[in-house]
């Protein structure tokens, strides 16, 4: 299954309502699990507020997550497709 990292940042919204991330995190991550995939969170100190990490069955049911996610405005975010060294070393052998 596909990898995938999310990088965010709280909106000023989310910001407000910290206290409730908790349940935002558990949301996201039964939406990943409806979705078919599964989803973990770590907040962060540093250029982002949180970092997730996660494997999805396909890019959409991850734009679809991205998307849900995002309209809730708590999070601004960048998801980044990931490649494990098995799945790189497949397509580096394939260089000509």
């Amino acid at each position: 299954m596909p990898h995938y990292f999310v990088l965010g940042n709280w909106t000023d919204q989310g910001v407000r309502n910290v206290r409730e991330s908790p349940k935002r995190i558990d949301a996201a991550k039964d939406l990943a699990s409806k979705l078919g995939g599964r989803f973990e969170v770590y907040l962060t100190m540093g250029q982002y507020d949180f970092v997730g990490v996660g494997e999805m069955p396909n890019d959409e049911a991850v734009m679809q997550f991205a998307l849900q996610i995002g309209s809730q405005g708590n999070a601004r975010t960048t998801t980044l497709k990931a490649w494990t060294q098995g799945e790189a070393t497949k397509v580096i052998a394939k260089l000509q």
